[in-house]
């Protein structure tokens, strides 16, 4: 995925240059912390490395630039919900349409049903463009399920297990609680005309893995 570029000097070297002249000759010391305190400044472009995922086993592939927007989450949108979809169609032509820019919409992740395996589209920096409601999209990660919302079958016991070891972590990572106020299907945003996840969609047993792996996994110290 391509780098916003800042015109003229960018904000960033403004930033640690402003620093460094405050600091004066204690500059080299504080070096270290000043390189960190640049990733907090809403605006301010982080740095990206081509294929990098923000879940442990994921795949990266990438979603087009047209069906989503380069952000710096969460320093400027907080993410405080995760969107739950199904794709109602297979896992190859959910990839296969999220590539295309003529479609205008993308989750940040696809799951898949026979083995749980994960795509990741759209890094969790970025506002994917597949909740159907613009504030919804800047403050979710969505998360798409290989499936149909009338085939109970669809959703297998890895299916779900996959997919709450990955909404955990990103509950982690932003401090969402695990609750259905934070984790929502496609048909609770606003405005949506998606029916997604659909009646078969178990929630009780979704959160309550998604729960275990917060119980289970507690956040590394930084």
């Amino acid at each position: 995925m391509e780098q916003k570029k800042a015109a003229g000097l960018s904000r960033r070297a403004l930033f640690i240059g402003g620093g460094a002249a405050l600091v004066g000759g204690t500059a080299a010391v504080y070096g270290e912390e000043l390189a960190r305190m640049w990733w907090l400044v809403p605006g301010i472009d982080k740095q990206r490395t081509e294929g990098e995922v923000d879940h442990k086993g994921a795949r990266w592939v990438a979603a087009s630039a047209a069906n989503l927007r380069t952000a710096d989450r969460p320093a400027d949108y907080t993410i405080d919900r995760i969107v739950i979809h199904v794709t109602q169609g297979s896992f190859a032509s959910a990839v296969r349409v999220f590539k295309n820019p003529l479609h205008a919409a993308a989750a940040h992740y696809i799951v898949r049903a026979k083995d749980g395996h994960i795509t990741q589209m759209a890094r969790e920096l970025d506002v994917a463009y597949h909740a159907g409601n613009r504030s919804f999209n800047e403050r979710s990660v969505g998360i798409e399920h290989e499936g149909f919302v009338d085939r109970p079958e669809d959703f297998t016991d890895v299916m779900y297990r996959s997919s709450a070891r990955l909404a955990a972590g990103i509950c982690r990572r932003y401090g969402i609680p695990a609750d259905r106020e934070h984790i929502i299907g496609h048909v609770e945003v606003p405005g949506t005309d998606h029916t997604d996840p659909g009646p078969h969609w178990n929630w009780a047993r979704y959160l309550k893995l998604v729960r275990a792996e917060l119980e289970d996994r507690p956040p590394a110290r930084a």
